[in-house]
């Protein structure tokens, strides 16, 4: 499995939470260097509390599921 299909099968695990709030994450890119670019859409692309999102939802996920990631990025 690919780092880019690894890192779409960690977005899957968030995305259902996401999607009750109106929003949504998009893979962007994944560096083979281990930077991940994510964009938050829908309702998450406008919160407040998107920065948070990122950090705290989303990149744990990335983190946990894939530890070879260095570190996730908004696009």
């Amino acid at each position: 499995m690919s780092l880019k299909e690894k890192v779409e099968k960690a977005l899957e695990s968030v995305r259902s939470q996401l999607q009750m709030d109106g929003g949504d994450v998009e893979l962007v890119d994944v560096s083979e260097d281990g930077i991940v670019k994510v964009a938050l859409t829908g309702a998450c692309g406008s919160c407040p509390m998107s920065a948070m999102t990122l950090k705290h939802e989303v990149t744990n996920a990335i983190k946990r599921a894939v530890p070879e990631i260095k570190e996730v990025r908004s696009a």
